[in-house]
C-alpha cells in the first residue's frame, strides 16, 4: 500500500476515534527498532494504542494483523509507558479500513 493510501485511512480513523469519543493523543510514535505506533488515544482514563489496517477487502487487512505485527506493537508500547513514565490501563486496538468502512476491533489479544 502507498504512503498516500496509509495516511488517508489514518486521517479516516482518527476521526472515526474522534467521533466515538477517544482524545487523540500521538500518531505515528516511532520506537528505535521496534516499530510504530500509528495512533495512542485515550477515553475513560485508559490508554489506547491502536493499528490502522487498510485493504481493498476486509480479509487482507485483517489477516495483515498477524501474532508478530501484535508482538512488535505490545514492544512498543511497553517503549512508549516507559519513556513517558507512565502507569496507566491500556489496550491494543486495531481500526479496520476499507473504502469508507471502518471496523474498530477493541482489546486485540495474541
Amino acid at each position: 500500500m502507498s504512503r498516500s493510501k496509509g495516511d488517508l485511512a489514518e486521517k479516516k480513523a482518527c476521526e472515526y476515534l474522534n467521533s466515538q469519543g477517544f482524545k487523540i493523543v500521538e500518531q505515528n510514535f516511532y520506537a528505535k527498532k521496534l516499530g510504530e505506533i500509528d495512533i495512542i488515544c485515550t477515553k475513560k482514563d485508559i490508554y489506547h494504542f491502536v493499528e490502522v489496517k487498510s485493504s481493498d477487502d476486509y480479509e487482507t487487512a485483517v489477516n495483515n494483523v498477524t501474532p508478530t505485527k501484535l508482538s512488535k506493537l505490545k514492544r512498543s508500547v511497553d517503549y512508549y509507558l516507559q519513556t513517558k513514565k507512565l502507569d496507566v490501563g491500556f489496550c491494543i486496538d486495531v481500526v479496520i479500513v476499507v473504502d469508507n468502512e471502518i471496523e474498530f476491533l477493541e482489546n486485540v489479544t495474541f
